[in-house]
């Protein structure tokens, strides 16, 4: 992997960590004041799945199996705390996501949760397959998380409001 010292590459992921956790909960309470959309359910995962090009990168590759074993934490067991904490509510016609209290706090749990198991993980595979691992799992769990939403959008949504809109 270079010249990189694996210790820094351990702190920058885990500082990134922590910055996309603080930015998924800025992000979640300014969203509770917009309607929620098809696009807007659907845009981060889809923006997401582009870190699959890290796996072009030998150092980062690890068996099949790991892989579909992070997937599977992430659906199953991380996706749970955020399909709990989100509710929709309708205002004036429209769908709005409602507000959690519990949600900054759901996601910092499941970030210490995450940075405890990578500290784990890290004992017994490289820091670019740990990083590579726990996207996976992450990628699992916010595709879960926006396969909900979407059935539940879709059970509260006006029949219009479902066929996503063209740009004209």
């Amino acid at each position: 992997m270079g010249n990189i010292n694996p210790s820094l590459l351990h702190v920058g992921s885990t500082l990134g960590a922590v910055f996309m956790a603080l930015m998924v909960i800025f992000i979640r309470l300014k969203a509770s004041s917009r309607p929620v959309t098809i696009r807007k359910i659907w845009i981060p995962p889809l923006g997401m799945s582009t870190g699959f090009a890290m796996f072009v990168v030998p150092e980062v590759r690890f068996p099949w199996w790991w892989a579909v074993l992070a997937f599977l934490i992430g659906w199953f067991i991380f996706a749970y705390p955020l399909m709990r904490s989100t509710k929709f509510e309708e205002r004036e016609g429209q769908i709005y996501a409602q507000r959690s209290k519990s949600f900054a706090f759901i996601l910092l749990g499941l970030l210490l949760i995450r940075t405890v198991l990578h500290e784990f993980i890290n004992q017994y595979v490289s820091v670019p397959q740990s990083g590579g691992l726990f996207f996976i799992l992450a990628f699992g769990m916010i595709l879960h998380w926006r396969v909900f939403m979407y059935k539940r959008y879709t059970l509260m949504a006006p029949p219009e409001a479902r066929i996503p809109q063209t740009r004209g």
